[in-house]
Parts: structure tokens; C-alpha cells; sequence
């Protein structure tokens, strides 16, 4: 069992042969997930805001590059904070919030757990160590397929709990209270087969969205999220789960933990001015430029960047016939 809450990406290239290659890629531009951040400037122009990132900048010796945030210094953390809003959120509180919604969902509270408040001030929970129960109209298929999104993510504490995002302490499997944790809990209580929980596991993923803009964080929470499968696995069966499907779900990780602007619903910075320059009939030329209209009208149906595509698991694509239709993030936001 890992008991770290670092990931190192030098342990991934040499236990999961192929998979850092997945956890990196965009489907919508087919390219690389790129850095979306400054903060790696000082290592050269390869760091930079719009470079992509490759698997040789952050392993071999550069396998410390990057980092959760709890270990970045105070410095790095304050400037993140101010430039990019970046605020991460204790494990108590991603608890109470998803507590929330389970809450509405079983039309009753304290499911999964108790919230409490320690003797010394600080805030947990206690966990329901029985069996969940589910209402009449419900069953455990039904809460492992319920679609669920975290906004802006970062590290994506509220997805997957495995460290507490602001303490850096590492959560056992039974105690996680993240929203695939509990989707896995139900399925370790309810599956007893590796091909029945395999199955069961990939729709818990296929259900589990979420979107954040700078290329470390969501390389982090994708990370999170492919070493909650293994470890649930491994505490289930106690061993490790096949390459090929360790392979499988992080791919699918891979479409639904995207970079995106969440304001625009674009790869962030893909909007631009465009620049038409024509030339009339005596020679003179006229320089015309064209701002983004969704930036000048705050519409996010209406910019000019690249809108992002995720995927639609329940339904085959058209085009390709491929399973999960790929559609616009954007075109799931009502009017």
C-alpha cells in the first residue's frame, strides 16, 4: 500500500510501462496537457506558460519538478494563491460539502460518515464501518453511475481524498470521503469477483468529472485518481490490478479530468484577437483586428479559443464508432 502522498513520476514510467504518456494527453487539441502557469519559467523556455508537458521534464532528474502543493514553499503557495485563486480546501470541509449531497441522494444523513469536532478544536468525521444502505427506488448501481463534476479541482480533494490537500496527511482507504472514494466503497462492499469490480470501477470512473486550468494540478489529480484504483483494488484483493487495466482507466482519467478555462469552457488563453490585413485595388492596405466576442460580451457560447470536448461514455460516437461520444463541454450548459 503507498503510503506517500507524493507521486513520483519516475515510480509511474518505471511500474506502469506507457500510462504517464496517457495521464499527460488532451484529447481535444492531441496534444499534451501544457504547464498554464508560470511558476516553472525559472527552468527554461520548455517550462514555460504555453509549453506542453513532456514526460522528460519531469522525470529522470527532473522527477521532482513537480509537486502537491502542501510541499511547494510559502512563497510559491501565497503567488498562487493571489494570481490564480488557487485555495485548497481541508479534507473536513470536502467531507461536509460532499456529505451534502449524499444527503439529497439518500434522502437521509450521515451515511458514510459522522462529522465531528476533536478535542482539540480541529474538525473530522467518524466512519460508518457498516454496510451502506440504500432506499427503496435505489440501488448501488444507481450511486456508482450517478454522473458527479468537481469545478476548478486543483489537486481534486473532493474527488479523491487520499492526503489532506492542506496538512499533507495521508487518508487510509476506509477512511476517504472523497466522491469516487464513496463510489468505490459501495463497490467494495457489493463485488466480490476482480472482473465484476474491474467493470464496476471503470463506470465509477466513467462517472467522475472535473476540470482545472494549470497542467501540475491536473497531472497531480489525475495521478490521485489512477493510484485510488490501484489501491482499492489492492485493499479488495491485495494485489495489484493487470497493466491493462491500471492502462484503461487511466485513459479513462485521461478524458474526464481535462485543462479548461471554466469561465469560457476553452483550453485556457486560446481565445485571440484576429488580424485581417487586405489589400484594395491601388495597392493601400487596411489592417482590420477582431477581439474574441465572447470575451467582449462575456457569452460562453461565443468565444473563439478551442472549446473542449469531453466524453459521453453511455452513448458510441458516430464519427468513429468508437465507445463514448465526444461532445462539447459547453454544449451540456443550458441558456
Amino acid at each position: 500500500m503507498y503510503t506517500q502522498i507524493d507521486i513520483l513520476e519516475n515510480k509511474i514510467i518505471e511500474s506502469y510501462p506507457t500510462v504517464l504518456e496517457t495521464l499527460l494527453r488532451d484529447h481535444t487539441t492531441q496534444k499534451n496537457i501544457f504547464w498554464a502557469t508560470e511558476n516553472y519559467k525559472h527552468l527554461g523556455k520548455p517550462y514555460s506558460f504555453e509549453s506542453q508537458i513532456l514526460i522528460n521534464l519531469i522525470t529522470g532528474e527532473n522527477g521532482n519538478i513537480i509537486m502537491p502543493r502542501v510541499q511547494k514553499d510559502i512563497i510559491l503557495q501565497q503567488s498562487r494563491s493571489k494570481d490564480m485563486a488557487e485555495v485548497f480546501t481541508p479534507s473536513w470541509i470536502c467531507n461536509a460539502q460532499n456529505n451534502l449531497i449524499d444527503n439529497t441522494w439518500f434522502q437521509k444523513e450521515n451515511v458514510f460518515n459522522k462529522e465531528i469536532k476533536n478535542s482539540d478544536g480541529s474538525k473530522g468525521w467518524n466512519v460508518n464501518t457498516n454496510n451502506i444502505s440504500f432506499p427503496k427506488n435505489k440501488t448501488w448501481k444507481d450511486y456508482v453511475n450517478d454522473k458527479r463534476l468537481e469545478i476548478a479541482c486543483g489537486e481534486a480533494p473532493y474527488i479523491t481524498s487520499r492526503y489532506d490537500t492542506t496538512t499533507g496527511d495521508f487518508i487510509p482507504v476506509e477512511n476517504r470521503i472523497g466522491i469516487l472514494d464513496r463510489k468505490l466503497r459501495v463497490i467494495n462492499e457489493n463485488v466480490n469477483t476482480s472482473g465484476e469490480w474491474l467493470k464496476a470501477a471503470q463506470t465509477a470512473y466513467k462517472s467522475t468529472y472535473a476540470f482545472e486550468w494549470q497542467g501540475d494540478n491536473l497531472l497531480l489529480a489525475r495521478e490521485a485518481m489512477l493510484y485510488t484504483f490501484i489501491e482499492n483494488y489492492k485493499y479488495k484483493f491485495d494485489k495489484e490490478p493487470l497493466l491493462k487495466s491500471i492502462k484503461y482507466i487511466a485513459y479513462i482519467i485521461s478524458w474526464n479530468i481535462w485543462q479548461m478555462d471554466g469561465i469560457k469552457g476553452v483550453i485556457p488563453n486560446t481565445c485571440k484577437t484576429v488580424i485581417e490585413t487586405n489589400v484594395d485595388l491601388f495597392g493601400d492596405e487596411e489592417t482590420k483586428s477582431t477581439e474574441c466576442v465572447g470575451c467582449q460580451k462575456e457569452d460562453i457560447k461565443k468565444h473563439n479559443g478551442i472549446y473542449c470536448l469531453i466524453k459521453d461514455w453511455a452513448n458510441n460516437d458516430k464519427i468513429t464508432g468508437k465507445k463514448g461520444r465526444r461532445i462539447r463541454f459547453i454544449d451540456l450548459i443550458k441558456n
